[in-house]
């Protein structure tokens, strides 16, 4: 009796849904990929993953979906998808919600992961191995000649400076984020920018990643005065995709920093 009292449930989640990209991408790192059986819309990376039942966008969530697939945890991320959180909770669904915003907490979710779902070692592998990839940018980026300055753009209408992550990680490479006092204004709102102010702060390149959508070159060259913008004038405007650039998970330590790295040195 006691055995089958103890066993009534698994030692470790075993039905995982995922409201957002990066959770599924460290689960399918750390080998725990079969255990999803629910994710966002939105979800890029891993490509297999996008044959798993989709039970959400960002902001909303299928409920009757996610009731049908019996999860025994559903991960999320930011204070956004709390109303979503609060609401699962509330059919009895257990929820964590992360709310990384810098560096060391993205790494820091990894390692929470890999806890909650009794792979704490392949987790530890994973952030170290993303450890070491910025370790290794930032001894590049200390050899350079001189750091140049960045406009990161999160958003084109109305223009919103880079997050945290983004903003530490220009400096990790070698750069100087021109509004490196936003970065630790967590809304949106609180880092929008006036373009007259861009211009005035003189960017060399601008690095944009809109969430969503494709950046248009073309909308950011037609801003009035920004053509004595140095980035603008010297054709040092850059897209980073919005998949490897806004995900606070492995893509942006990974393939995002190397992109970000790439613009930095050669601008």
């Amino acid at each position: 009796m006691l055995d089958a009292l103890l066993r009534s449930a698994p030692p470790y989640p075993e039905r995982i849904v995922c409201m957002t990209e990066e959770t599924t991408e460290i689960l399918y790192t750390i080998g725990a990929g079969d255990r999803v059986v629910g994710v966002s819309g939105w979800t890029k990376r891993p490509p297999e993953a996008r044959k798993k039942p989709i039970i959400s966008t960002f902001l909303d969530a299928r409920y009757d979906k996610i009731d049908d697939l019996k999860p025994d945890l559903v991960l999320g991320f930011s204070d956004l998808q709390a109303d979503i959180a609060r609401d699962l909770a509330k059919r009895g669904v257990p929820v964590y919600i992360f709310n990384q915003r810098s560096v060391a907490e993205i790494l820091q979710t990894v390692r929470v992961v890999g806890a909650l779902v009794g792979c704490a070692p392949a987790a530890e592998e994973l952030a170290q191995s993303l450890e070491a990839n910025l370790r290794r940018h930032y001894e590049e980026g200390r050899q350079l000649a001189r750091k140049p300055r960045v406009f990161l753009e999160e958003w084109d209408d109305p223009l919103i400076a880079g997050i945290r992550w983004n903003s530490e990680l220009v400096e990790i490479v070698g750069g100087e984020d021109i509004y490196a006092e936003l970065k630790d204004c967590q809304a949106a709102k609180d880092r929008i920018v006036t373009a007259d102010d861009v211009r005035a702060r003189a960017p060399d390149c601008i690095v944009a990643s809109w969430c969503g959508k494709p950046v248009k070159k073309d909308v950011i060259v037609a801003r009035e005065g920004w053509d004595a913008v140095p980035a603008v004038r010297d054709d040092r405007i850059f897209e980073i995709e919005s998949t490897i650039f806004l995900q606070p998970g492995p893509a942006v330590l990974t393939d995002g920093v190397d992109a970000l790295a790439r613009i930095v040195r050669d601008a």
